[in-house]
């Protein structure tokens, strides 16, 4: 398996390709649409053909590049059912994908920072999105976010995986690059030893500032990034 965690510093977004070193096909999870030249240099120095776009959720921090790959390399755009109606794929809770003979994806729902947000097991390790963060996790106060239900797609659904699983986020903002799931239980401060009213709580008033791209981003993400363009002005 071919392997790259890719960083974007203007969203502290990491964007991840993994790829069949048998086939050369290759996968992006939440690519940015700044950084498409770069990742699809990748892409060609590794020998790989981009096969699937996955996004975790409809980001609000940025704009995601899937519908701009899938025009320049024909590849199909995987989403969670209820997110960006443009994708190719809506994907529920349990469903697999498998990206060359040897890449085998297991979908999991996680939401809660968003009603779409889905996460991506392999193997031994977990694309989270925003769900679960180094030592943190994803706010709960747009797009139908809900505290309590992110407590439980943590608790139940992300915590119940082996200790060792590998976690790699679609956020940092201090420098970590990869967790797991046995260090986010026993070290991440909202979830440590707190109940779920107190998680509720700490996600209540955290007073967070509205992220800045956010009337532009989430709009755009619901149309893979590709919105449509305005209707022509009357004459």
């Amino acid at each position: 398996m071919i392997f790259r965690q890719l960083f974007d510093s203007e969203s502290s977004t990491y964007t991840y390709l993994i790829g069949d070193a048998s086939t050369g096909q290759a996968v992006l999870i939440d690519p940015v649409r700044e950084q498409v030249d770069r990742d699809l240099k990748l892409v060609g120095e590794l020998g790989l053909k981009l096969t699937y776009v996955f996004d975790t959720h409809v980001h609000a921090d940025h704009v995601t590049a899937s519908g701009l790959l899938r025009e320049r390399t024909r590849c199909t755009v995987a989403s969670g059912a209820g997110g960006a109606a443009c994708a190719d794929l809506q994907l529920h809770h349990g469903d697999e994908v498998r990206v060359g003979p040897s890449i085998f994806f297991r979908v999991l729902a996680t939401p809660g920072h968003t009603d779409d947000s889905v996460s991506y097991l392999l193997e031994d390790r977990v694309f989270t999105g925003d769900a679960l963060l180094v030592r943190g996790n994803g706010r709960t106060d747009f797009q139908n976010g809900s505290a309590s239900q992110l407590h439980d797609s943590i608790t139940r659904v992300l915590f119940s995986l082996p200790d060792e699983t590998l976690v790699y986020p679609a956020h940092d903002y201090h420098g970590h690059t990869v967790t797991s799931i046995a260090e986010e239980k026993r070290y991440n401060p909202r979830l440590a030893g707190q109940s779920l009213e107190e998680f509720i709580h700490t996600m209540e008033t955290l007073h967070l500032p509205k992220p800045q791209r956010i009337d532009v981003a989430v709009p755009a993400n619901r149309a893979c990034g590709r919105p449509p363009a305005p209707p022509p002005q009357g004459h």
